[in-house]
């Protein structure tokens, strides 16, 4: 005799059932990027990220099946975020309004994401094993038409003759410093916590600085 059961189609998602799963997801990648940063990608234990972010440990396989998926989607907003970043360059935005809104996105970022960021610098350091193909031709992409704007204001006689390149890898590491070497800026400042006055007084010099090298008399 025939099986006329039949089976019942999954229940349609629910708008509660994807803010629970926004919700985990958020919960899971910003213990990751704690557990991350503080014991590298060898030494981080997926229970111990299950318990930072209180959610049991068969939560974050359900989400991210191996460790090193979950390693990779801990700094992928941060890549999205600078990709936003460099998209203020643009060729009609007169460069010293271009360059400091840059800036100041670049300082913004990294004051926002610390942890993001240091994870960042040490996949980097690292090796950069985790930065698939695809992640290493975007950020060259992206990087490429940054550069092409730097080189259209060098050609209508906006800023002085530069290596776009290097110019750029300047930026990014004036940017950075203030979240990947925060202890040692600290120190220095002596200060317990950087706060919005240390990052003015940091967007004021950077960009002092660049616009009086790059700027046209």
């Amino acid at each position: 005799m025939r099986d006329t059961k039949t089976t019942r189609p999954p229940a349609p998602e629910t708008t509660a059932d994807r803010e629970i799963r926004a919700a985990n997801k958020r919960k899971i990648l910003k213990a990751a990027s704690e557990v991350f940063a503080a014991k590298g990608f060898d030494g981080a234990r997926i229970a111990e990220i299950a318990s930072v972010a209180e959610l049991p440990k068969a939560n974050v396989y359900y989400y991210y099946a191996t460790k090193e998926d979950l390693y990779s989607a801990t700094f992928a907003p941060l890549l999205e975020e600078w990709d936003s970043a460099l998209r203020i360059l643009k060729v009609e935005t007169e460069p010293a309004v271009a360059l400091r809104a840059y800036v100041e996105a670049k300082l913004r970022l990294g004051r926002k994401n610390p942890l993001e960021a240091r994870l960042f610098a040490n996949e980097v350091v690292r090796g950069g094993t985790f930065l698939s193909a695809a992640d290493r031709a975007h950020i060259a992409q992206s990087t490429a038409a940054s550069i092409e704007v730097l080189e259209a204001w060098m050609a209508a006689k906006k800023i002085r003759k530069i290596d776009a390149r290097h110019f750029l890898f300047m930026l990014w590491a004036s940017t950075q410093f203030y979240a990947d070497y925060e202890p040692i800026v600290n120190a220095v400042l002596q200060v317990k916590k950087l706060t919005a006055v240390h990052y003015e007084q940091a967007l004021e010099c950077i960009v002092s600085t660049v616009l009086a090298g790059v700027l046209l008399d």
